[in-house]
């Protein structure tokens, strides 16, 4: 494995995570929907678990986790650029659509997130020693979260879209319903949903 690259995927993971809790923290302050508001307040705190597994991980594997990277910076500043969205859209949208941009940008983060967590549960396949356990622990800890956040909030997105277009959602999503963790999954729980909102 390129040891530069690993730390670097951390660096950028650590960077994305902390801008999560920020963009949670400013996305809930759109929400309409009950269900929706505890779905991402569980999700906040989760994510601020997250960014605690990872600082536990770069203590380990002795790595700063204030250092700086060019790739780093792109993460912070993306990050930044959603927020500012979300907030953007809370003080000039009405409700619907700020609830929905809000949640567009999570999906967006979200995937993010979600491809970082499946490139350190390679990278924790493929160590060895120390950085191996410590990577190993923290995807187990957090992968099934991921899979969560991404697939229920792209699903409440879908429906919160189809909502305002007028047409009948399906809300909360199947994707919430199913408790969907997999692609397989949430494409199975989106195919159903015409049979549910007939």
């Amino acid at each position: 494995m390129n040891d530069a690259q690993v730390k670097e995927l951390l660096l950028q993971s650590l960077e994305h995570e902390r801008g999560g809790v920020k963009l949670y923290a400013a996305a809930l302050k759109c929400v309409h929907n009950d269900d929706l508001k505890g779905e991402w307040e569980k999700y906040l705190a989760e994510s601020r678990r997250h960014v605690q597994i990872l600082e536990e991980v770069f203590q380990t594997l002795e790595l700063d986790p204030e250092e700086m990277s060019p790739g780093r910076k792109v993460v912070a500043a993306l990050g930044e650029s959603l927020l500012s969205a979300v907030e953007s859209a809370r003080g000039e949208a009405d409700p619907a659509a700020a609830q929905i941009i809000a949640a567009e940008c999570v999906v967006l983060a979200e995937t993010k997130d979600h491809l970082d967590w499946e490139l350190i549960g390679l990278c924790a396949e493929k160590a060895t020693g120390v950085r191996a356990k410590a990577l190993r622990a923290a995807y187990e800890e957090v992968e099934d979260q991921e899979d969560e956040h991404l697939y229920h909030t792209k699903g409440w997105c879908r429906e919160l879209w189809i909502e305002s277009l007028g047409m009948k959602a399906v809300l909360p999503p199947p994707e919430e319903r199913k408790n969907v963790k997999t692609a397989i999954g949430a494409e199975r729980a989106k195919n159903a949903r015409t049979t549910t909102s007939d």
